[in-house]
């Protein structure tokens, strides 16, 4: 699945139930599902990482949707070139 063919099903499945809740509410839940894969980081169990990669996936689609972003080609324009600072790939600038 494309990034834009994603954040199509996203917006399908959750977008008016997001809207409704708002930006600022939507957020706080992006930032729960964060924490939930925080954790799922430090128990480092494949199973559960999927599903919280895919969770914060999802939440951050429809933060974009909701904010008017198409997460494909901002990520594209962005990130095209390789590194947005040095243009190199992998990334040559200072640690």
């Amino acid at each position: 699945m494309e990034i834009r063919e994603f954040q199509a099903r996203i917006e399908a499945i959750y977008l008016e139930r997001d809207r409704a809740r708002g930006l600022a509410g939507t957020h706080m839940w992006f930032c729960e599902e964060v924490g939930e894969l925080t954790r799922a980081l430090r128990r480092g169990k494949r199973d559960e990482l999927e599903g919280e990669f895919a969770d914060v996936l999802a939440w951050l689609s429809t933060l974009a949707s909701m904010a008017g972003v198409d997460l494909e080609a901002a990520a594209s324009a962005k990130y095209r070139r390789g590194c947005p600072r040095c243009s190199a790939t992998p990334c040559c600038c200072a640690k």
